[in-house]
């Protein structure tokens, strides 16, 4: 019986992949997950590799497993997921006590690989990008939680300047819909009531079925999911701005089980900045697609990303940044100072704002759009929300937590029959973390 620990970073995608690696393994080595990495013969680490020093984040991650291997040299390391799509034998260069190093695509083949470096203690590697294959060794998962993820496409097209993602992830390639179909049926069986579709751009999922020429875009794959009556819930990232169309945002008419809230990322206020990033589109577009969006669903809120500092980006630049924040009113966002990435435009760049400047104009950002997050927050004190109920709050024997459809935690008395249900709860106190309701 081996024990293995499974460290993950990065976005949900990555922890999707982290899932199939655990029943991948689970196939081929009598093996039990361990949360305690001290007490663990393989060490898996599945990496990110989108923000600058990651590769230094990985190897003080690895020097802290090196001293457990020095004790024990049986142990075997494993490094996956973008960063080793990106540097290859370089990992082992410099840490040439890792054992496997595999890639993004190849995730299906560690469990061999494993068993081949038990044989031969060589190193062994594969970081080809060789499509999809890793999704037909999915193992259907029985679910404790009421909500649950699904990557239905990876990879990009776009080449936006500052990114490493065609590169780690390659070209963008669609899962079959009668998988992802048939995976979310699984998925209803054990109680799921909201999905949630991943994907680099994910609004760019399109699959032409090789037997019959069947086409099958992102809006048609929303439709087949919404016809599954248990699916309550439907939400989708990240999108592409280049990608969101009229027949996209039409579905918020047709389909209610959409939920009231989109991630849009606008990355830049600035047309100057959005056309260094070569990112397809304007601000008057983005305004377009957000405005349309509000006529069908005036409840809508939109969360976003923003890279500040981008090379180029004046303070007039930024100011255009604040200001489209302040003008979509934007709910939530994620937001960095721009990275450089290996083997991208912007890296080539000029870059004349100093670091002590961009950390001020991240500030400035971050706080400006706190405030607003915490005045939509305010505004739901008082108003009824559809609640997805989760599960019992284990701190209160007679209190229930749930979800809004913007994403809140909700904290209420109830009965444990309304578990898996939406209900009807009026927010009547704002904590730090969460809202307290009732029915």
């Amino acid at each position: 019986m081996k024990r293995i620990y499974i460290k993950t970073w990065g976005c949900q995608m990555n922890e999707y992949d982290s899932f199939i690696i655990k029943k991948v393994i689970k196939k081929k080595i009598k093996c039990k997950i361990t949360k305690k990495y001290k007490k663990a013969d393989i060490l898996i680490l599945n990496t990110c590799s989108v923000r600058e020093k990651a590769q230094e984040k990985l190897f003080h991650q690895l020097g802290r497993w090196k001293k457990l291997k020095h004790k024990n040299k049986k142990i075997i390391i494993a490094v996956g997921g973008c960063v080793a799509n990106q540097e290859g034998i370089n990992i082992y260069k410099r840490a040439p006590y890792v054992d496997i190093i595999f890639g993004t695509q190849t995730i299906h083949k560690l469990s061999n690989m494993i068993v081949e470096n038990y044989k031969t203690r060589n190193l062994l590697i594969n970081t080809k990008l060789i499509g999809l294959k890793k999704f037909n060794y999915y193992s259907y998962k029985k679910q404790t939680n009421i909500k649950s993820y699904i990557t239905i496409m990876e990879g990009c097209n776009k080449k936006c300047t500052f990114c490493i993602v065609p590169t780690t992830r390659g070209k963008e390639i669609s899962r079959s819909y009668k998988e992802i179909i048939l995976e979310i049926k699984h998925m209803v069986q054990n109680n799921i009531k909201e999905i949630i579709l991943l994907g680099q751009n994910v609004n760019s999922y399109f699959y032409k079925d090789k037997k019959n020429g069947y086409i099958c875009k992102f809006s048609k794959l929303l439709y087949k999911i919404s016809e599954i009556e248990e699916i309550q819930r439907i939400r989708f990232i990240t999108s592409h701005p280049k990608d969101f169309n009229n027949e996209i945002i039409n579905l918020y008419k047709k389909i209610p089980k959409l939920v009231n809230f989109l991630h849009l990322p606008i990355q830049s206020g600035s047309n100057k900045i959005l056309k260094l990033m070569k990112r397809g589109y304007n601000i008057k577009k983005y305004k377009n697609i957000v405005n349309k969006i509000l006529k069908i669903r005036p409840n809508m809120q939109i969360s976003s990303d923003f890279i500040i500092g981008f090379p180029g980006e004046t303070k007039k630049d930024f100011y255009k940044t604040k200001k489209i924040i302040s003008e979509i009113n934007f709910d939530n966002s994620f937001s960095f100072i721009y990275s450089k990435r290996p083997n991208t435009y912007a890296n080539k760049l000029l870059d004349n704002t100093t670091l002590e400047e961009k950390k001020i104009r991240l500030h400035k950002i971050q706080k400006m759009i706190s405030y607003q997050t915490m005045q939509w927050n305010r505004k739901m004190i008082g108003t009824i929300q559809n609640v997805l109920v989760h599960n019992k709050n284990n701190n209160f024997s007679k209190k229930l937590i749930g979800t809004t459809e913007n994403n809140r935690t909700v904290c209420f008395n109830g009965n444990e029959n309304t578990i898996g249900k939406i209900v009807p709860v009026k927010i009547t106190k704002m904590k730090r973390k969460y809202f307290e309701g009732n029915i």
